[in-house]
């Protein structure tokens, strides 16, 4: 069992054992908050001003992608400085803008200077893989042959990544094929780790047997980021027996030691599913083959423990950092709280966020979303209207999310009025409504029998869906 008086140290000896209408009303001063896409009052502190600092970063930034875009329209711009348009295709592609990087990568096939490289296009399709952009793929792809380019690792490794992250897994494997076709590029084990990743997160893990029985026949052996992907995506669908399993395998292959990430996702996937027995079993597990826990660890034991209401356990492991030196982070602070707050437990959740704040521990909104969700089912409105205040005097950057939780929590109070002017607000700071937020007003709407309300608003949301896909 794991003991917390103290937990066992792992300095001990290694063992590699494996066990109506909307009211369109101006609202009231409180809530005149700021959303994400506002630029917050500066007030006069060293920490405002590095923020101003990255906000202008960001701003020139912008202005430069800007700048190149326009120029990428026209033709007549064909020997332009290089770094000005190099800078800003990286800036793009770093904050995954596709279409902004495609049309400057447009623009930089224009000039006179420019020499075809197969790393530039392997950047393109990774970014166009993250952002699921399967189809752009494979026109650059195309591209890249037109530039008289033959694919290397990279390139082929990131179009699988491109078509599987966007569950074209029959593409992705399409892809290998005629990469292992190819004499001079043969995939390796990154190469293979990516398409393992993508079929975990496409949950076809019939496909991983097969995968590595080909990576055994390659004489390719798997890392130990290999083997963390398929634990970790054994462990998030509870496929325990499975999970467990590759673990042996890992321990047994001798070259792929188990780590830190190893221990989170084993010990994290019990204690999402309440099995805190077996939570502790594989914790002490980890501790005998010599892994220390670090800060991520102690919040999923804590969150583990807070789910059960094991709250003496959750102290426990507060007390074992702190003797170990280990500072909670706004995360902690954020489980605890909203452990309490689900558990109705009101007193305690404001004690403990008295105390991050005392500790200079600023919150952020999902602390405000686990306050504002336990006032309203606990029925104290007032502390909402609390919430807001507080919100307001801040510099949170609030988010769709937490409106959401506002929105609902007037809802569920039956004060349709707040409910309405949050909505408002909302779209006033351009926090684009999602589909939770249009399910919430309606349902709430037709609970206060305001029908035709609720039918105006359904046809906003169908106008959304067509106009901006967010549903």
């Amino acid at each position: 069992m794991l003991s917390y008086h103290p937990l066992p140290s792992a300095d001990v000896s290694r063992s590699l054992s494996i066990a109506g209408k909307l009211r369109l009303r101006r609202y009231p001063p409180f809530l005149n908050i700021r959303a994400a896409q506002q630029i917050p009052n500066p007030p006069s502190t060293g920490l405002q001003r590095k923020t101003d600092q990255v906000l202008s970063r960001i701003l020139i930034t912008e202005a430069a992608i800007k700048a190149i875009e326009e120029k990428a329209e026209s033709k007549k711009y064909n020997n332009l400085w290089p770094k000005a348009v190099l800078e800003a295709l990286d800036e793009a592609i770093r904050d995954n803008r596709w279409n902004s990087a495609l049309k400057i990568f447009g623009l930089l096939r224009q000039q006179k200077w420019y020499e075809p490289r197969s790393t530039l296009y392997a950047k393109l399709l990774m970014m166009l893989g993250k952002c699921r952009q399967p189809e752009e793929a494979k026109l650059l792809f195309k591209l890249m042959r037109a530039d008289r380019l033959r694919p290397s690792l990279d390139v082929y490794t990131a179009l699988i990544s491109a078509y599987g992250q966007s569950g074209q897994l029959d593409k992705a494997l399409a892809t290998l094929d005629g990469m292992k076709s190819d004499s001079d590029c043969k995939p390796d084990v990154y190469t293979y780790s990516i398409l393992i990743s993508c079929c975990v997160k496409c949950r076809q893990f019939e496909l991983i047997g097969m995968i590595m029985d080909e990576m055994s026949y390659y004489g390719i052996e798997c890392t130990t980021v290999t083997y963390n992907i398929i634990v970790d995506g054994y462990g998030k669908t509870k496929m325990f027996k499975e999970m467990e399993n590759v673990l042996t395998d890992m321990v047994e292959s001798g070259s792929s030691i188990p780590d830190i990430f190893t221990c989170n996702s084993v010990i994290g996937a019990y204690g999402n599913s309440g099995k805190i027995d077996k939570m502790e079993k594989w914790y002490d597990e980890f501790q005998l083959m010599g892994i220390k826990p670090d800060i991520k660890t102690f919040n999923i034991l804590i969150k583990s423990y807070g789910k059960k209401g094991l709250y003496e356990k959750m102290g426990s492991v507060l007390e074992y950092m702190k003797k170990r030196f280990f500072t909670p982070t706004i995360v902690t602070h954020n489980i605890i709280i909203d452990a309490f707050g689900k558990a109705g437990d009101i007193e305690k959740m404001d004690e403990y966020f008295k105390k991050m704040k005392h500790q200079g521990i600023k919150p952020n909104t999902i602390t405000y979303c686990s306050l504002v969700s336990a006032y309203s089912k606990a029925g104290l409105l007032m502390k909402v209207d609390s919430v807001l205040r507080q919100v307001e005097n801040s510099d949170v950057v609030l988010d769709t999310p937490f409106f959401n939780c506002i929105i609902s929590a007037y809802g569920r109070g039956g004060d349709i009025e707040k409910m309405d002017q949050m909505f408002l607000a909302m779209k006033e700071r351009k926090c684009e409504p999602d589909s939770i937020t249009f399910a919430t007003m309606i349902h709430f709407y037709n609970v206060q029998g305001m029908t035709e309300a609720a039918q105006e608003l359904e046809t906003e949301m169908i106008a959304a869906e067509d106009n901006l896909g967010i549903l």
